[in-house]
Parts: structure tokens; C-alpha cells; sequence
């Protein structure tokens, strides 16, 4: 017959245990679901892309795991703090840096605050890691999710939105299109941008990409800044 204090310590080792199953890497409790690891990627899809080449204001998270930090040769906005660490990216890493970005490797310049909940970052790596295999837009579509085709094809720009010519006087920019048409801008609402990707525009083809409001604000997308340069004209009628 067992003694009281057996039973209290057999008590204590099957607790114990419970805990460790139950938080423990790697463990059946503490595995994540990748689709709704879908729904928590939505907090990191305004900078991040999970295809392989596409970097946004953040590096892509195709292929993350197994990463040095900071050595994506492709992405150039790195922190120093970043490259100057020795962290690889794997589930442990991934999980404390997305709990607390500016704790984990403090001085680094990613604008996000964190996420607290255990399960919904858990969730997350493992969305990480089934779109490094591949699944990830099929996960996010059957979670709901559409993660859209990342920027547009600008080369397909039809004339409407292809600009022809750029004249600056005074305050304002007079923009012809390849349709034909003429708009003018304050100077002040208008942008200029360059995308150098297989997805901007053709050279010495500038494109208008919508930029909402009342119609009175818009962007220019070229190539490269010398593009832009050669494009614009100072000259008033």
C-alpha cells in the first residue's frame, strides 16, 4: 500500500508533466495550425510577401526558416542591429521575435509592437513554415484569406494610365498620357516612385497608379530615378 507522501509526489511528477505536454515544443498541445496561422499572417501582410523575390517594405518570408538575420542578399533595408546578430531563424526564434520584436534584438527598426498570444503566434510560425514548402497561398485561401498577387504588372499598363510626357511650372505638373488626355497637379499632391522589379514599368513608360482621395492626388511609377530625371520637363507655356 502506497504512503500518502508517495501519493503526493506521484500527484506532483503527473502535474508537472500535464504542464510540459501540454506547452512543450514540438509537443501534439503546442503544434500550430497553419490556417489559422493564415488569419494571424494578415498582421504581417501590409510588409511582408511569402513569395520567393517579391521584398515589400520587409524582406520576404519565402524560405525564412533556416535564415541568418539580415543576410537576404535581395533586401538592403536591414537595421545594423539586425545583420550584427547571430540569430538563424527558426521556430524559437521566429516565435520570441514576433512576441516582442524591439525586445528580441533591440534596435531594430521592424514597426511592429508584437504579439502577445501564445496560440495565434504558434499558429503563425507554422503558416511560415507551410508556405516555405510551398502551401501557403492554398492555406490562405482556405482560410479565407486573399493575399492578392503582390504589386501590379505595370508593363500591361493600357494608355490610359501610361504617361507620355511631364511638365513642371511653377506649382504645377501638366501630365499627357498615352491616350491623349491632360490632367494637371498641384505639386504637392503629386508622387513619384520607382519600381525596379520584373513587375514595374516599361522604361521611359511611366504608369499612373491610382492613389484614391477626390480624384485631385495621384502617383507616377518609373523605372528609376534617372527615368524620372530625363522624363520630366520645367517649361510653362
Amino acid at each position: 500500500m502506497s504512503s500518502p507522501t508517495k501519493k503526493r509526489t506521484w500527484r506532483g511528477m503527473l502535474g508537472t508533466a500535464a504542464v510540459v505536454l501540454a506547452a512543450g515544443p514540438g509537443s501534439a498541445a503546442g503544434a500550430g495550425d497553419p490556417v489559422q496561422g493564415a488569419q494571424a499572417f494578415r498582421n504581417c501582410a501590409a510588409c511582408h510577401s511569402i513569395e520567393p523575390g517579391q521584398n515589400m517594405t520587409g524582406p520576404t518570408l519565402a524560405g525564412v526558416l533556416g535564415r541568418k538575420a539580415g543576410s537576404l542578399a535581395s533586401f538592403h533595408r536591414y537595421s545594423d542591429a539586425l545583420k550584427r546578430s547571430s540569430v538563424v531563424w527558426d521556430e524559437q526564434s521566429l516565435d520570441a521575435w514576433i512576441a516582442n520584436p524591439a525586445g528580441f534584438i533591440p534596435g531594430n527598426e521592424m514597426a511592429f509592437r508584437g504579439l502577445a498570444d501564445t496560440r495565434a503566434r504558434s499558429n503563425l510560425v507554422a503558416f511560415l513554415k507551410a508556405a516555405a514548402e510551398g502551401s501557403g497561398r492554398a492555406l490562405a485561401s482556405q482560410a479565407g484569406i486573399n493575399l492578392g498577387s503582390g504589386l501590379p504588372d505595370l508593363k500591361q499598363a493600357n494608355a490610359e494610365v501610361r504617361v507620355k510626357a511631364i511638365r513642371y511650372c511653377d506649382d504645377t505638373y501638366t501630365v499627357t498620357t498615352a491616350a491623349s488626355k491632360t490632367r494637371k497637379f498641384w505639386e504637392f499632391n503629386l508622387r513619384f516612385k520607382t519600381d525596379s522589379s520584373a513587375h514595374g514599368p516599361n522604361k521611359n513608360e511611366p504608369v499612373f497608379v491610382g492613389q484614391g482621395m477626390q480624384g485631385d492626388r495621384a502617383q507616377i511609377v518609373f523605372t528609376s530615378p534617372s527615368d524620372m530625371a530625363a522624363f520630366i520637363k520645367s517649361e510653362c507655356p
